[in-house]
Parts: structure tokens; C-alpha cells; sequence
């Protein structure tokens, strides 16, 4: 039966994105909304089981694995100061909004608010990049922008970490030290086993070579490092985003005749078609599908606080970033605007949260409506305001 559930919500989902992409609306958008509607929340044709479930799981072990893979490393390079203060400042001040709306707001308690202000800290660098592409924007601005969203990954893979020790019952302020002091030494060791084997070692060069080689070495390393992951009591989800990225520093390699990259881009190819059009969205459908929250329970007042909340913590938190580097307030503001969208990340720790009883039906909803809202609000202000800073020159 699930084969039907499957067809049914792959053939619904691309449809829909096909539509949407005539108007520039991110898929993820048309990827959740299918899964809303076919779900128990609307007309209840497909229900989330088990089979749907180890599918969605997959599709997010591979989406991460993707992420990274697309990732620049040597991006942040290029204004890596800039590009780390203003990111830090917007992660602040979204996750301070943040969590004071959740806290003040209602009778959700500290971690729901802690999850809250973690998850909304988060920039999509896939809708970052997407603006980017689409619109013609100063290299300063491009590589400030694309550096902060990489910045904010970073961020956000700490943020899981600490949010999987709040789901464990873990979160005090020793165990707290311990974490950080694992994750950084994770997080390093495997960026440093990258600099010397895929950006250096000559030993690489054999398993790149054959096509097949270099994508069963991928699939081999993304699956070691989410189980390391989890050994070190991180969330998989940062081991097979980390095996990505490590894999992508082969872009950064001294290589006359480019093999290197050459392969890179064949192997992001080769998953790009089965990813995209099968795994990918299968994940966020699935997302749709678990949104079944009471109707009397959708709380519209917090969904617009947290919005605002969303999007003032990046325009305020990233200007501020900006002006700290002495630039003008166009091109602050533009920054602090195009920091603004929310995406795949977001939805997969809001999965976790939900599914570790962190936070309840109530404010999953809300939250995904919000990180849907700011997918597709984030391009139109941000070519608005361009258009505006290019009219007034």
C-alpha cells in the first residue's frame, strides 16, 4: 500500500513544484505543502508510517550529505571576519528574538523556548544562494552573504548538539562545557583529516578516479561519520553533513587538469537527479505529513510574532554585523534581508524536536509555517530592496 502512499505524494509533490518554480517559489514550500494537504491535517489521504518514515530518514541522511557537498569551504575565505561576526550577530539576535517569543508568549517552558530560538538562528543557505543566482548583487555582498550562511551552518551543527543533549536530559551547564568541547573536537578533526587526505594527500587521486569508486567511498564515509557522530552523542544528521563538506574540499585542491573538481561536480551530478527528484523531497513531505495539529491549537499570533521575530533577528542582527565593518546601509540591509530565509536545516531539527517531545504539535506547526513563510518571502523583499538601492544610484 505504501507504494501507492509514494506515488501519490511524489507525482502531487512534483507537480506542485513544477507550478511553483514558474512563480520562484522554493520547492521545499511545495514539498510540505503536499504532505499538509494529503496528511492527516487536510484531506487525510496518506498517513506518516514506518515505511515513509526510514524513507524520510534516508532522504535527510542524503540531503546533508548534499549540503555539504555544495557547500564552498573556501567561500567564507574570502571575507571570513566579516562573513563570521556578521553571521554571529544575526544567530544572536534570532535566537534571542526567538526565544523570548516562546517564552513569554505561552506555557511552552524553557528547552521548548531554548529549541525555538536554536532553530530560528538558522539561515538556508540553499534560499541564500538561491537569491544570489537569481539576482545581480556586488561580489562583496555575494561573498558576505554566502560566507555568514556557511558560517551559520556551522553554527547550527553546534546548536543540534545542544539540542540533542536537551532531548537527553543532558543540558546543565558542566555537561554543557563537555559538549561543546566534543563537538570542536570532533568538528575539527574531521576538517583536519580533509585539509591533509582530500585537499592534499595524493592518495586520493585513485579513488576519484573510477566514477563508481568515488560515489561507494562517499556513501561509506557519510554512513561512518553519522554512527561516529552518534557514538560522540552528536546527532547523525552532523556526521553525514561533515562528510560532505570534507568531500568538497577537493575543489580547493592544486590540480593543473582539474580532475578533481571534475569528479566533485560528476558525483553532485550523479546524486543531484536522485536526490532532488526522489530522496529530497520525500524528507520534506514527510515533514507535511506529521503537521496535524488541532485546528483551535494553530496559534496565528505567535505563528506572525515568530515570523517578525525571524526576520527582524537577521535584518537587525546582520546590519548591525555589516556596519561594524564600516558599510553603508544599503548594502547592510541587504545582507541583513537576504540572511532572512529559513529551509531544509530548520525542518530537520523541528522533526527531531518533535519527535524527542521537546516541543509540541502547537509550535511545530508554527514553525514550519514560519521557516515556509520566510522561503518565500525572503526573495521577493530581497529583490525589492535591490531594485530600490539600484534605482537610487
Amino acid at each position: 500500500m505504501y507504494i501507492l502512499d509514494l506515488s501519490i505524494l511524489l507525482v502531487s509533490a512534483k507537480s506542485l513544484e513544477w507550478l511553483f518554480e514558474k512563480k520562484d517559489i522554493h520547492p521545499i514550500v511545495a514539498h510540505v505543502l503536499t504532505g499538509i494537504v494529503l496528511g492527516p491535517f487536510v484531506l487525510n489521504i496518506v498517513s506518516p508510517g514506518e515505511e515513509l518514515k526510514v524513507l524520510s530518514e534516508f532522504g535527510l541522511i542524503m540531503m546533508m550529505l548534499y549540503t555539504g557537498l555544495t557547500s564552498n569551504f573556501a567561500t567564507i575565505a574570502t571575507n571570513k571576519i566579516k562573513a563570521i561576526v556578521v553571521a554571529s550577530f544575526g544567530v544572536a539576535f534570532s535566537f534571542i528574538f526567538g526565544f523570548s517569543t516562546v517564552y513569554y508568549f505561552g506555557k511552552y517552558g524553557l528547552a521548548a523556548a531554548v529549541f525555538a530560538g536554536a532553530v530560528l538562528g538558522n539561515t538556508a543557505i540553499e534560499v541564500t544562494s538561491g537569491v544570489i543566482m537569481r539576482e545581480r548583487t556586488e561580489r562583496d555582498v555575494s561573498s558576505i552573504l554566502m560566507g555568514a550562511a556557511f558560517t551559520d551552518d556551522i553554527i547550527a551543527v553546534y546548536l543540534i548538539g545542544v539540542i540533542t543533549a536537551l532531548a537527553r536530559g543532558e543540558f546543565n551547564l558542566p555537561s554543557l562545557g563537555i559538549l561543546t568541547v566534543k563537538i570542536a573536537i570532533f568538528i575539527g578533526s574531521i576538517l583536519l583529516v580533509s585539509e591533509y587526505f582530500f585537499k592534499r594527500s595524493k592518495k586520493i587521486s585513485s579513488i576519484i578516479r573510477d566514477s563508481n569508486t568515488f560515489f561507494t567511498f562517499s556513501l561509506i564515509l557519510t554512513f561512518f561519520l553519522a554512527l561516529l557522530a552518534e557514538e560522540v552523542g552528536l546527532n547523525r544528521i552532523i556526521g553525514a553533513y561533515l562528510a560532505g563538506l570534507t568531500i568538497s574540499r577537493l575543489r580547493e585542491r592544486k590540480d593543473p587538469l582539474i580532475i578533481s573538481r571534475i569528479k566533485l561536480n560528476e558525483l553532485i551530478g550523479e546524486l543531484q537527479v536522485v536526490l532532488t527528484e526522489f530522496f529530497i523531497p520525500l524528507f520534506f513531505i514527510y515533514v507535511g505529513l506529521i503537521f496535524h495539529p488541532e485546528v483551535n491549537d494553530i496559534n496565528l499570533i505567535l505563528i506572525v510574532l515568530l515570523y517578525f521575530a525571524a526576520i527582524l533577528g537577521k535584518l537587525i542582527g546582520c546590519s548591525f554585523g555589516m556596519k561594524l565593518f564600516r558599510f553603508g546601509w544599503d548594502k547592510a540591509i541587504l545582507v541583513g534581508i537576504g540572511m532572512g530565509g529559513r529551509g531544509s536545516l530548520e525542518l530537520a531539527v523541528l522533526k527531531f524536536g518533535l519527535e524527542s517531545q521537546l516541543i509540541n504539535q502547537t509550535l511545530f506547526a508554527a514553525i514550519v509555517i514560519v521557516s515556509m513563510l520566510t522561503a518565500l518571502t525572503t526573495p521577493i523583499f530581497f529583490k525589492s530592496y535591490l531594485l530600490r538601492v539600484k534605482h537610487k544610484v
